[in-house]
C-alpha cells in the first residue's frame, strides 16, 4: 500500500481557520427559548384593526374582490351557519352561540347551549344544520364537555332552534376519555354525519379502540351506521371511519363526488388536506411531512405503504382551519376551487390569511394563492353563503365575520 503522507505545514495553516470558522458558524445559532418543549413564538407582526370600509384586492385569476366586515365584536368565533331567514348563527369558543341579523349581533346569546369547558383552543366549536332543517329545525354542535373538575372530552349535541333558543338539547355522542382537540362536522350526501376528533401528540390516533385522532361517521341521531368499516370488529370503535389524524380543523363534502375532504394541522410543517376513505389510515404520528416543534423531523419517511397520501400539504405550516368548496357564480373565476383558512404561517403570529387552491378535473392540485395577507387575520372558518359569496371568521378577542364579494 502507498504510504499516506502527513499533512504539510501549509495544509495545517489552512485547516485551522476552516475549523475555527465552522465552530463560529455553529456557535452563531441563537438559543431560542422553549416552553413545554415548544419554541416560544415571537411577537410577530402587529395585526392592524380591521378596516371600517370595504377594501378591494386584485387576485391572481383576475377575480377582483371587495372584503366587507359584516359584523364584529365576537369573542374568538369558531364556526357559522346560515338560517333560511338570513340569520347567521356563530359559535364562540368560550361557550356562547350568537345570532346575527342584518349585520347586528343580538346582545343576548342564544340560550340552551350545553355547558362547555373552554381550554386552550377548544371549547364550543362547530355548528351544522340538519339537511331537513326547514322541517325539523335541528342544530348540531361539537364542544368540549366537562368531565369531573378539570377534564373534558369531545361531544356532539343536538337541539331544536325555535328562533331565539335551542330547546330539547341532548348529547348524541360523547367520545371516550382523553379525546380532545378541534372538532368539525359535516353532513354527507346520504344524510350521515361525519365528525373529526383531535389526535395530538399521543398514540391514540393509531389506536382503533380510541376515538382520538379519528374521523367518525354517525347517523343523524348519533347512532352507528351499519356499513361503517369496523362495525362488529373486536378492538375497534364502531364509530371510527378513518384513523391516523392529528388535529382536524376543516371538513367539507365535495359537491359533485360526495367525497369527504378533511384538513388537519401538522406540527412545524405538514398541514394537509385528505380525501377520507372508509377504514384507511392517514399516518399520524408515524408519518408526516412536518417537523417536531424543537426541530427534528416527525418521521424519517414522510410516507410509506399502508398509509394514505395527502392531496395537498404545506411546509411550512399555515395553521390550517376551515374549508369550503366554492360552487357559486358570483365569483366565477374561482368556481370549483377549494378555500382554507390559515391562522399563522411558519410559526409567526400576525401572518394569518386565506388560501385558494385550484385543482384539475382529477382533483390534482394545479396552483394555490394566498389572499388577504395584508389584513393579517387568523382565519378560523370559511363558508359559502346562500348568496354565493364567501364568508370568513377571524379568530380574535374582537373577532369578526367578513364577506368576500366581487369588486364590480
Amino acid at each position: 500500500m502507498r504510504n499516506r503522507r502527513p499533512l504539510s505545514h501549509v495544509s495545517m495553516v489552512w485547516l485551522v481557520p476552516i475549523v475555527l470558522l465552522l465552530g463560529t458558524i455553529v456557535a452563531a445559532q441563537q438559543k431560542v427559548p422553549f416552553r413545554n418543549n415548544t419554541p416560544v413564538a415571537p411577537q410577530g407582526i402587529k395585526v392592524p384593526p380591521l378596516p371600517d370600509k370595504p377594501v378591494e384586492f386584485h387576485t391572481a385569476e383576475g377575480q377582483d374582490i371587495r372584503v366587507v366586515v359584516v359584523a364584529s365584536g365576537l369573542a374568538h368565533p369558531w364556526s357559522l351557519a346560515f338560517l333560511p331567514d338570513g340569520t347567521l348563527l356563530v359559535t364562540e369558543r368560550g361557550g356562547r352561540l350568537r345570532a346575527i341579523r342584518n349585520g347586528a349581533i343580538d346582545p343576548q346569546p342564544v340560550a340552551g347551549v350545553p355547558a362547555v369547558r373552554a381550554m386552550g383552543l377548544s371549547g364550543l366549536m362547530d355548528i351544522a344544520l340538519h339537511p331537513q332543517f326547514a322541517q325539523n329545525h335541528f342544530v348540531y354542535l361539537t364542544y368540549s364537555k366537562p368531565v369531573g373538575d378539570t377534564q373534558s372530552t369531545l361531544a356532539l349535541a343536538r337541539g331544536t332552534f325555535d328562533g331565539r333558543a335551542l330547546v330539547d338539547v341532548r348529547d348524541l355522542f360523547v367520545a371516550g376519555p382523553g379525546t380532545g382537540g378541534g372538532s368539525r362536522i359535516a353532513f354527507a350526501h346520504d344524510g350521515t354525519l361525519f365528525m373529526t376528533t383531535g389526535g395530538g401528540g399521543g398514540s391514540g390516533a393509531q389506536d382503533p379502540n380510541s376515538h382520538a385522532g379519528k374521523v367518525l361517521r354517525l347517523r343523524d341521531d348519533g347512532g352507528v351506521p351499519s356499513d361503517n368499516p369496523f362495525v362488529g370488529r373486536a378492538g375497534y370503535k364502531s364509530e371510527v371511519y378513518s384513523l391516523g389524524h392529528r388535529n382536524s380543523l376543516g371538513l367539507a363534502v365535495h359537491p359533485g363526488t360526495g367525497d369527504v375532504w378533511q384538513n388537519e394541522n401538522g406540527p412545524n410543517g405538514g398541514d394537509e388536506i385528505n380525501i377520507i376513505k372508509p377504514g384507511r389510515n392517514y399516518g399520524w404520528p408515524l408519518v408526516s411531512y412536518g417537523r417536531t416543534y424543537p426541530g427534528p423531523r416527525q418521521a424519517e419517511q414522510p410516507w410509506r405503504e399502508g398509509f394514505e397520501q395527502p392531496v395537498v400539504f404545506w411546509v411550512p405550516s399555515i395553521a390550517i382551519s376551515g374549508m369550503a368548496f366554492y360552487t357559486g357564480n358570483r365569483l366565477p373565476k374561482w368556481k370549483g376551487d377549494v378555500f382554507v383558512g390559515g391562522m399563522r404561517t411558519g410559526e409567526i403570529p400576525g401572518t394569518g390569511h386565506l388560501e385558494r387552491i385550484l385543482f384539475n378535473e382529477n382533483m390534482e392540485e394545479l396552483r394555490r394563492e394566498s389572499l388577504l395577507g395584508d389584513l393579517r387575520q387568523r382565519i378560523r372558518d370559511v363558508r359559502q353563503g346562500p348568496d354565493e359569496l364567501i364568508y370568513l371568521l377571524t379568530d380574535a378577542e374582537d373577532g369578526a365575520v367578513l364577506r368576500i364579494e366581487p369588486s364590480k
